[in-house]
């Protein structure tokens, strides 16, 4: 294992810097080293750093959102409210349900197990989306009219849409007795407790860090541990009550830069030195997830239902920016942002295969190559528009 994480940090910075270099996002370049030196490729990982890949994974997801919840602000979240809100979820579901018909006529499979596919790529990708609209942020790129704010909440919870969505369908698949409406209703109720949970554990930090002299370092891992914590809870209540536990960890951070201004702007410091080394681990194995093979089974019926669900999720953008005060450059710039798929995608993508569904073969296979189409695309298009449209302030 430490063989493997050397070579993930070695070969990770040195991809990082070279792509840089060429004007293409760093993000993209360890992407492509996963798939290289992955057990798809040179297999160059080792199995042990790969079983617990996924822990990894999130671990690192959650170093960043709450870093994006350390710089959050009450006025620009303010400003940006329904906006983001309607980007949280009709973007999502444009895209899922327009794949669930398009891939049960061109697959002829059924609308349940369409239904699968469409919500697993209509998961947008934290990973991807965040560090890109941190970055603008930080070098206060459309945050006049808080753009980059706007991508991060509703990415935030596009995510909590689009699985549960897809649990809905799988569910219906199983034969097992579900009840559609509460799962509708498990979303906005999944929302607010990770919210609440957020802001009792937030509260509670401020209080110990008022109480106590503790080191910067020192409070941004208990920050860590105890946001670590909190996403374990939503596994552990899962059978009781829904969690949306990454919307959670942003409010902590947003919560703390409330409370103490002063105290988050140091953190945010600190986090950012952390996800040095977490970039690292979360897109080199992200893209170890990528079974290239597979994804190219999928052919270029795939390629046609990828194209279509975007163009879907495209329209879903622009009605929920509709009637906003951005112009068409900044518009097209947020259809760009929602474009990347990777986490969600390679987290569950085989998991209808595991459950037995007739096409999990195929579903897992699109599930691929949208990663491996979308990721890359998405990247390159957000560095490239955001820097050419978003006005600095």
């Amino acid at each position: 294992m430490a063989l493997s994480l050397s070579v993930i940090v070695l070969l990770g910075l040195l991809v990082n810097k070279v792509f840089d270099k060429l004007k293409l996002p760093g993000l993209l370049g360890m992407l492509i080293l996963g798939i290289v030196i992955g057990p798809y490729g040179l297999n160059f990982i080792g199995k042990d750093i790969l079983s617990i890949s996924s822990e990894l994974r999130k671990i690192a997801l959650i170093v960043i959102l709450l870093r994006a919840g350390l710089g959050i602000k009450k006025e620009t979240l303010n400003k940006v409210g329904v906006p983001a809100i309607k980007m949280s979820c009709i973007p999502g579901l444009f895209e899922g349900f327009t794949i669930l018909f398009v891939a049960s006529y061109l697959l002829g499979v059924t609308k349940v197990e369409a239904g699968m596919l469409g919500f697993i790529i209509a998961a947008v990708s934290p990973a991807v989306v965040v560090p890109s609209m941190l970055s603008f942020i930080h070098r206060k790129m459309g945050e006049k009219k808080g753009i980059p704010t706007l991508i991060l909440a509703g990415a935030s919870i596009d995510d909590v849409f689009a699985i549960t969505l897809f649990s809905t369908f799988l569910g219906l698949y199983g034969g097992s007795n579900i009840n559609v409406t509460r799962k509708i209703l498990d979303i906005p109720i999944s929302i607010v407790i990770g919210i609440l949970l957020g802001v009792v554990i937030a509260v509670g930090i401020v209080t110990i860090f008022q109480s106590f002299h503790i080191r910067d370092t020192k409070k941004a891992l208990i920050i860590l541990g105890t946001a670590i914590v909190l996403t374990s809870l939503e596994d552990a209540l899962k059978d009781i009550v829904p969690v949306a536990s990454l919307l959670g960890v942003m409010t902590i951070g947003f919560i703390i830069l409330e409370k103490q201004p002063k105290v988050a702007n140091r953190l945010a410091v600190k986090f950012n030195k952390i996800w040095i080394f977490a970039e690292l681990l979360l897109f080199v194995l992200v893209g170890a997830q990528v079974n290239i093979y597979v994804a190219l089974d999928s052919g270029l019926i795939g390629l046609v239902i990828i194209a279509i669900g975007l163009i879907a999720r495209s329209v879903g953008v622009l009605l929920s920016v509709a009637g906003t005060n951005l112009n068409w450059k900044e518009r097209f710039f947020c259809i760009f942002a929602y474009i990347p798929k990777a986490t969600v995608q390679a987290a569950i993508g085989a998991v209808p295969l595991a459950a037995g569904v007739p096409s999990g073969d195929i579903i897992l296979a699109i599930s691929v190559l949208s990663i491996l189409i979308t990721a890359p695309l998405g990247a390159i298009a957000i560095k490239a528009s955001g820097e050419k449209w978003l006005s600095v302030d």
